[in-house]
């Protein structure tokens, strides 16, 4: 064999991945089809470090979210990538969603969330005076992180030890051997082979492509993209909110609802929608039709805000697992023997909280790998 792990992808998790084996196994190799990391959903959402009060509880969402909590707070003390613990209010702007905050806060505190209290529209005030709220719920464990500072120092951490980084490399086709895979890749150089014991498949948005190639059609593994657009809120007003604010969240988590994110550089955002993209054509556009609906949505809890204080700033897409009305869905991250693919492992529809849960979904496709339960 050429080499003994090939990771299919160099987003945050394929980059959590890497630096997690590279610790521990020789002839580590990153694939990555774009020239840089991260230049898909791992750069293009909130930045936002999540408490986990959101997903099912049990499910691998609510636990890798809250232990890559911790291990990514830690990890940025560590090697001093940027980041805020500012703390997050979700926000009810009437009684009938004042009731639903009770329901959340049992939820994230049955997913073992450490944070969460009740805050009245007084207090709230004191924090946020410009905020729209009749109640809210508070949790200090919340924050912001420098995406590419993080994925540049798990991308260091992982070549230190010994990963081979390959971008540009487009994979064509795998294909199952005798002892592992064989992987057709295209380069600069044009196509090749390229032989591994084992193959991690965390592509991303190219996932279930990349499942399919070898063999895998099974359509619970089939990506449906979701686009989430930014408007920026200039003008100055970015000053008059000090933490993230969200609203009462959606039913069936298609999102969270649009949202103001504070970022590291005092700038302040509102977003994402969730735009489902039957067709699966990847589109970054933020479209000028859109500034409607965030204006009206986001004006509920942030009432300073005017028509012109609203610009484009950027869009992402989310790979889901589910399309308009389906039940919220869960990480797929499975090892593959009992399909006939020993040493093959897919990460599917690794969305939000993908980025909090990164060097905790590392930690778990390591134990995969070693044939450890976890």
């Amino acid at each position: 064999m050429d080499t003994h792990i090939v990771i299919i992808g160099a987003g945050v998790v394929g980059l959590a991945i890497a630096r997690e084996l590279s610790a521990s196994h020789e002839g580590v190799y990153v694939a990555e089809r774009h020239h840089k990391f991260g230049q898909e959903t791992s750069s293009r959402n909130s930045e936002v470090i999540h408490s986990g009060i959101y997903y099912p509880p049990g499910s691998l969402k609510a636990r890798l979210c809250i232990e890559g909590r911790h291990l990514l707070y830690d990890y940025c003390r560590k090697h001093e990538v940027l980041h805020q613990q500012c703390g997050k209010y979700m926000v009810a702007t009437n009684e009938q969603e004042a009731h639903q905050l009770s329901d959340i806060l049992q939820r994230a505190r049955t997913n073992g969330v450490e944070s969460g209290t009740f805050v009245e529209a007084e207090t709230l005030r004191q924090e946020e005076p410009h905020i729209n709220a009749v109640k809210a719920l508070y949790f200090n464990t919340s924050g912001i992180v420098d995406s590419h500072g993080l994925m540049k120092q798990l991308e260091t951490d992982a070549v230190v030890r010994g990963t081979m980084m390959a971008y540009g490399s487009q994979i064509h086709n795998i294909r199952k051997i005798d002892g592992g895979y064989e992987l057709e890749i295209f380069d600069e150089g044009g196509l090749f082979q390229f032989t591994a014991q084992k193959v991690i498949n965390a592509a991303g948005l190219g996932a279930w492509e990349v499942a399919r190639m070898v063999g895998l059609n099974d359509p619970a593994y089939q990506q449906h993209f979701w686009k989430g657009q930014y408007w920026a809120i200039g003008n100055g007003k970015h000053k008059m909110v000090n933490h993230l604010i969200y609203p009462v969240p959606q039913t069936k988590l298609t999102g969270l609802g649009i949202h103001a994110t504070i970022d590291l550089n005092g700038g302040l955002k509102i977003g994402p929608d969730a735009v489902y993209l039957e067709n699966g054509k990847l589109d970054y556009g933020v479209d000028p039709a859109s500034k409607s609906a965030f204006y009206h949505s986001a004006r509920k809890f942030l009432p300073f805000l005017q028509w012109d204080d609203l610009h484009p700033d950027q869009a992402g897409i989310r790979p889901k697992l589910q399309k308009p009305g389906d039940p919220v869905k869960d990480f797929i991250i499975r090892e593959e023997s009992r399909k006939g693919l020993p040493g093959f492992i897919n990460l599917v529809g690794i969305e939000s909280p993908g980025l909090t849960a990164s060097l905790a979904i590392g930690k778990y496709v390591a134990h995969l790998l070693d044939g450890r339960k976890d």
